[in-house]
């Protein structure tokens, strides 16, 4: 059983959430003044971003839709720039990392991180969500670009499946506009407004070659559809290519309760209540079904086949209602030979690894040396890591 200080944590944050997503339901579409989009709450605790490798990791943050709130905040560890090659590196005057030109840059794999929050709460600069990603970026040597989606109720679905594949695309334009600067005549291409169209950080050392995605709880249902997404769109994404995916804790439901649903009903942090409430917010009135394609991955006529899904690992918690049905998903995958390990921790509740509460412990910590050690199978060195 969870030890006394999380359940004392997880009654707090019911209570936080339940009346979060009762407000939000009481409140008429009609006042909801975002037409944009919102990618955080007020209450949400936000880390500021530091881009000087504050504690091995620099990140940035930035806004890369014009027509939306959609956001990105990119961790990048300190051994991109920290390597035999590359033992020094440039500090600029407005103080964070900037790559030198004409100069080796160590490649690193690049992992799209999304946030959970149930599809209405969370954000990708929270500070859970900034800790958690530091330490992803540090144990996989990776750079995470943790998406900024938008919320529900103000975006409904499809809005933040929308984005996380709308970021995948971005990814591709960037690598692709990276050689183009590499090979033009100018080193940096502009906009209609003279801004640089290349992001640096991952011009210099983003390899979208191997790029996997990470979801957590909501953001595990967004991780999935990206992934069918990226085998729908095959080379038309060069040159991204998605070798690998992490589930953790999967927001699944469908209309047939599965054990942990009946007998983990009332679980610890999130429960079906509050699973019910998020998924009225989130799906439009009309198409509200539990065996909806966003929240049932099991449902039949689901494409692509599972068979040319990409190497899986799901993460299950023991006192998580969800837990069944993502062990079953996981089941699914292995039985057409897709590489699809399940990791279930005794004694863990829903986001353990991942809730700003929770992240100190021996198990969050082991959780995320698991998931490395996973990843790091597709995420090994194909051919050359350093690269002009």
């Amino acid at each position: 059983m969870p030890n006394l200080i999380v359940k004392l944590y997880s009654v707090i944050f019911k209570y936080q959430q339940k009346h979060l997503l009762q407000s939000l339901i009481e409140t008429p579409e009609s006042t909801k003044p975002y037409p944009f989009g919102i990618t955080s709450r007020p209450s949400e605790s936000i880390a500021a971003s530091n881009p000087s490798f504050s504690d091995g990791v620099a990140t940035k943050d930035i806004h890369v839709d014009p027509f939306s709130s959609l956001s990105l905040r990119i961790f990048l560890p300190d051994t991109a720039v920290t390597s035999s090659l590359s033992s020094t590196y440039q500090i600029t005057n407005y103080g964070g990392y900037s790559p030198e030109a004409g100069k080796s840059h160590r490649k690193l794999p690049v992992m799209l991180q999304f946030h959970g929050g149930g599809f209405v709460s969370g954000s990708n600069d929270s500070v859970g969500n900034d800790a958690f990603c530091r330490r992803i970026a540090k144990l996989c040597d990776v750079i995470v670009v943790a998406v900024g989606y938008r919320l529900a109720p103000e975006t409904k679905y499809p809005g933040a499946f929308e984005d996380g594949f709308k970021v995948l695309n971005w990814l591709a334009k960037q690598a692709n506009l990276a050689v183009c600067g590499r090979v033009g005549a100018q080193s940096h291409i502009f906009d209609s407004f003279g801004a640089s169209m290349v992001e640096p950080w991952l011009a210099a050392h983003g390899d979208t070659s191997r790029c996997v995605l990470l979801g957590v709880s909501s953001g595990a249902n967004i991780a999935d559809y990206v992934a069918r997404e990226a085998v729908e769109a095959g080379k038309r994404l060069d040159p991204v290519k998605v070798v690998a995916q992490i589930l953790m804790f999967p927001f699944f439901i469908g209309s047939t309760p599965t054990h942990s649903e009946i007998k983990l009903s009332s679980s610890y942090f999130y429960d079906k209540t509050m699973c019910m409430l998020a998924w009225k917010l989130f799906l439009p009135k009309e198409e509200f079904n539990l065996d909806h394609p966003a929240a049932n991955p099991l449902i039949a006529g689901r494409q692509p086949p599972l068979k040319c899904m990409p190497p899986t690992l799901t993460v299950v918690a023991e006192h998580d209602f969800m837990r069944d049905r993502a062990i079953a998903y996981s089941e699914e995958l292995r039985k057409v030979n897709v590489d699809a390990p399940l990791l279930d921790y005794k004694d863990g509740v829903h986001e353990f690894a991942t809730l700003d509460v929770l992240l100190q412990t021996p198990q969050a910590r082991v959780c995320a040396e698991d998931v490395s050690i996973w990843v790091k199978k597709y995420i090994s060195l194909r051919g050359h890591e350093f690269s002009y």
